[in-house]
């Protein structure tokens, strides 16, 4: 999993609340299980016509937001089904944080799972943010993990909290399979005592 230190990006705002995990990645492309190649249908519903065109409205769709990488979206972002799919796609399309003032339990898990750093803030928070956002390419924001603070195209800084486990994890690029892998050592020499002690198992 790639490390999550400092990101400085483009913000592209969705003041929309209740987004859940069929609009990020609807359920027609559930059936692979790689994890790339789903930036490409991200929010598939919203951001193409029937014809397969591009709607022209939906932000992810206008110049300046085509490359963002940070998300500033309306309440309860992520809720539906437990699809990690969702994650998925973002991460492929190039969003690497998401803030709101809440998340679905399940999604917001997942997140940390894939690298991606989803930052809850109070409400008024998110309306200064989202403004930030609306300024089209001079919509960039800073997120630096260490110091838990997200800065405005203006100077202005906005504080953080995380679980200080998952930020260990994030800084150091660290899921599941990578925190059993720092303890390789302890496993292996476990195994070798097993072998000695129990040679016909």
């Amino acid at each position: 999993m790639e490390k999550f230190t400092t990101l400085t990006g483009v913000a592209a705002p969705m003041p929309i609340t209740n987004i859940d995990t069929d609009m990020i990645i609807p359920k027609q492309f559930l059936k692979t299980i790689q994890r790339t190649g789903l930036g490409k249908s991200l929010f598939f519903e919203m951001r193409f016509n029937e014809d397969g065109s591009e709607n022209k409205d939906f932000v992810l769709n206008q110049p300046a937001y085509r490359k963002a990488q940070i998300l500033v979206a309306g309440d309860n972002f992520g809720c539906g089904s437990s699809r990690e799919h969702a994650p998925w796609a973002l991460l492929d399309f190039g969003i690497r944080c998401v803030i709101s003032t809440s998340f679905a339990d399940i999604f917001y898990n997942n997140c940390f799972q894939n690298g991606i750093l989803p930052i809850r803030v109070s409400q008024e928070e998110l309306d200064k943010l989202m403004d930030d956002a609306e300024r089209g390419s001079n919509a960039t924001l800073t997120v630096d993990l260490a110091s838990q603070t997200i800065k405005g195209p203006d100077g202005g800084s906005i504080s953080f909290d995380i679980d200080p486990f998952r930020k260990h994890c994030l800084l150091n690029g660290l899921d599941d399979i990578g925190l059993t892998m720092e303890k390789i050592g302890t496993i292996e020499g476990f195994e070798a005592k097993l072998a000695e002690s129990r040679p016909w198992s």
